[in-house]
């Protein structure tokens, strides 16, 4: 699989909250390879940060040469990366890791937090699956993904924990209900481990699959520094989040117990 080590020159770098941002790249060697699922590792020119960061790819224009990234400020790299300005360059090395199976069913994409930011790729390639799509947050202002998700979506499904928007509750509170009026085959995810582990522990219930994306911190982001391993819990060995996912079938990486 190819890997690019480019400069991309910011298109866009708005904010969408007070701590989100979108960023609009040029950046034509990646978006010719990209698949849904896969990251980018980047950092700013003479940072003060020694360390990359891994940001899911959300957005690919093929014709245009352009990769979109969506992001929250969590630490001193990505508040650098917010304070950055249209025509500077990101240094960017990608696209990184195995994305998304894509299989044949009806596919139903779920999705919490900053998670969501690579299932906007993936579902803008499964669009002609139609895929539901049910978001969560905490609330109604958290919940900005429809405005990405509607034109690949048959149907957006939104909870809010405190019911400012959609079903009070949690998205996995919410599923059961979408898996019991829906036919549904496949079901991918992205967000906080505990919320994927619930979702996995449903599908399996239900007799769908179910694919997971991981999210965790990488120093090198090409498997070396084994700083994002977890076991398998099928074969009990060591896996790298960064070059055998971040995508994973669901019973690689959680306990059904």
């Amino acid at each position: 699989m190819k890997k690019f080590f480019i400069e991309g020159c910011i298109l866009i770098n708005e904010k969408i909250l007070d701590d989100v941002y979108y960023m609009l790249l040029q950046a034509p060697e990646i978006a010719d390879h990209a698949e849904p699922g896969q990251f980018v590792h980047v950092k700013k020119n003479n940072s003060i940060n020694f360390l990359r960061r891994p940001l899911g790819i959300a957005e690919v224009d093929k014709k245009k040469g352009t990769i979109s990234l969506i992001y929250r400020i969590i630490g001193r790299g990505t508040a650098e990366y917010a304070a950055m300005t249209v025509g500077e360059q990101l240094s960017i090395v990608g696209p990184i890791g195995n994305g998304f199976m894509i299989k044949e069913g009806r596919p139903l994409i779920v999705g919490g937090g900053m998670g969501m930011a690579p299932l906007v790729f993936l579902a803008e390639r499964l669009q002609e699956k139609k895929p539901l799509v049910l978001v969560g947050g905490k609330n109604e202002q958290e919940v900005f993904w429809p405005k990405y998700m509607e034109k690949y979506a048959d149907k957006i499904y939104v909870t809010t924990d405190d019911g400012s928007l959609g079903f009070k509750g949690f998205t996995v509170q919410f599923l059961p209900k979408i898996l019991e009026d829906n036919a549904v085959d496949d079901i991918y995810t992205c967000g906080p481990d505990i919320m994927m582990h619930s979702v996995a522990k449903i599908a399996k219930k239900y007799g769908k699959s179910c694919q997971v994306s991981m999210e965790k911190r990488m120093a090198c982001g090409i498997g070396v520094c084994l700083g994002c391993t977890f076991t398998d819990k099928i074969t009990g060995k060591r896996r790298k989040v960064c070059v055998d996912g971040p995508v994973f079938p669901a019973e690689e990486v959680f306990d059904y117990e």
